[in-house]
């Protein structure tokens, strides 16, 4: 699934409202193709939001992060078809990944499972016991273990993209990556970040950029920019 450069950018809404959200995608009017809609907008009209976006032609990102027994998962997934979304997020354990490729069928949507969050540094590792080891390589190892169980793509940041790529199992896969942050720009709660053209050099798929465009004074400016500074030739 290659997209082109104006659909490689994955506007995340995460705003106080569904009104603001539907706003926003308004005024980015055809500069952007795909949308995420996290959690925090799902108990106040988050599901309303994403029928209107792809009533408008838009392409839908549900951003999740599912994690549960596998039966759950299974019922959960099923239960989100209604939706028509194009990506929806799971945790990266192999049991999780399993059980939503199996729930999602035939259908299109594309299953990207969570490796390590971007917000995530080796001490917050630590301090959730999980095993020592670089956070590239560990990133590593949960995305080669979410594509054999079954993961259309992953969730990584930058920085761990091209240790990714490299993997066999990788090929024909998704890699899709939050924390993009130009240098000198705000980080926000972002440790592992990187600007647009070194996520796609490294082997992106699509980056997925929140604040820096909602918070700045002119979206539409921000989206250009953002566009430029990771411009390919085709």
């Amino acid at each position: 699934m290659k997209a082109s450069n104006d659909e490689r950018l994955i506007v995340a809404l995460d705003l106080p409202t569904t009104k603001l959200a539907k706003k926003l995608s308004v005024d980015l009017g055809d500069s952007i193709s795909v949308y995420k809609v996290g959690l925090a907008l799902v108990p106040i009209g988050g599901f309303e939001l994403i029928e209107s976006l792809k009533q408008a032609g838009k392409k839908v990102f549900l951003d999740l992060k599912l994690f549960d027994i596998g039966n759950t998962i299974e019922n959960t997934v099923k239960n989100l078809q209604f939706l028509d979304v194009d990506f929806l997020t799971v945790h990266g354990d192999p049991q999780v990944v399993r059980a939503a490729s199996k729930a999602r069928g035939n259908s299109n949507m594309k299953i990207l499972a969570v490796t390590l969050l971007t917000s995530l540094d080796r001490q917050d590792l630590t301090d959730s016991l999980i095993i020592s080891g670089s956070i590239s390589d560990l990133v590593a190892t949960r995305a080669q273990n979410a594509f054999l169980a079954g993961a259309d793509g992953v969730i990584a940041s930058p920085n761990e993209v091209k240790k990714i790529r490299a993997l066999k199992e990788a090929v024909g896969k998704l890699i899709v990556t939050p924390g993009i942050r130009f240098t000198g720009g705000p980080l926000d709660d972002q440790k592992r970040t990187s600007d647009p053209l070194a996520a796609f050099e490294n082997g992106a798929d699509f980056i997925v950029v929140g604040r820096p465009i909602y918070s700045s004074n002119n979206p539409l400016s921000e989206v250009k920019k953002i566009h430029l500074a990771s411009k390919r030739e085709e």
